[in-house]
C-alpha cells in the first residue's frame, strides 16, 4: 500500500493541473505518479498478493515517505530553475 499516498497526491495534483494548467504542477503530478509506480512495482517484486503487505501502517507510513521526499525534491527543482536561467530555460519551468 506504499503506492496508495503518491498515488493519491497525483489524482489530486492531476485535478488541480486539469483546472490550473502548469509546467511546475505537471512536473510534481508525473514524480507522483512515478512514486506510486515505484511502490506497485516494489509490491510485484517482493510477491505481495494484491499489492498489500502484511504491515498496513508501515506501508502507508513508506509511502508518506515517498510523497514526502518527492515534494521536497521538486521544491528544490523549482528553487534552482529560479535561480539558474541555463536550468529554467531547458526544462522549461517559467510558469
Amino acid at each position: 500500500m506504499c503506492y496508495a499516498v503518491p498515488l493519491a497526491g497525483a489524482i489530486v495534483t492531476s485535478a488541480v493541473w486539469s483546472r490550473k494548467k502548469g509546467v511546475k504542477l505537471w512536473w510534481l503530478t508525473l514524480m507522483f505518479y512515478g512514486g506510486a509506480l515505484f511502490g506497485v512495482i516494489d509490491h510485484f517484486w517482493n510477491g505481495e498478493l494484491f499489492l498489500i503487505s502484511e504491515n498496513v501502517i508501515s506501508d502507508l507510513l513508506l509511502g508518506a515517505a515517498i510523497t514526502a521526499v518527492i515534494f521536497l525534491f521538486w521544491g528544490v527543482m523549482v528553487i534552482y530553475s529560479r535561480t539558474s536561467p541555463t536550468l529554467s530555460g531547458y526544462i522549461n519551468i517559467k510558469s
